[in-house]
């Protein structure tokens, strides 16, 4: 059975902020999401060659993460767009901390940045314990 848990499309769309390094934490690359995001994607070097990568990131977070009752995708956009409001955790069900980034702007704003790095583990975790 085809374990399909990210999507290109989105991928791509994402890659357009990819300068910050939004796609990298999409397809679970956070330590080069990290340095995408302090160095405008390796001075938009990096940010243009990763538009060649995406297929190969795609198919590697597709192995990595199990799908589930969470969408991925529906995550991170809500993360990508929403997510100082906790959208994203209002969406996992982690109703609590949703209602604090919601008072507090994403813990202001250092709270959405350490999303970015753990959406995909929790989001797995998620749909491991419910497999």
């Amino acid at each position: 059975m085809a374990n399909d848990t990210h999507s290109k499309a989105i991928g791509y769309i994402m890659w357009i902020f990819g300068f910050m390094g939004m796609h990298r934490f999409y397809y679970g690359r956070q330590l080069t999401g990290t340095l995408w995001f302090f160095t405008l994607g390796l001075f938009f070097i990096g940010w243009i060659i990763d538009l060649f990568l995406i297929p190969g990131m795609d198919r590697a977070a597709d192995f990595k993460y199990r799908e589930g009752r969470i969408d991925y995708t529906v995550a991170w956009i809500l993360l990508a767009f929403l997510g100082v409001f906790g959208l994203h955790r209002f969406y996992m069900g982690k109703w609590i901390t949703g209602i604090i980034w919601l008072l507090t702007g994403g813990l202001f704003f250092v709270g959405w940045l350490y999303d970015l790095w753990t959406l995909n583990g929790r989001v797995d975790e998620v749909n491991r314990g419910a497999a």
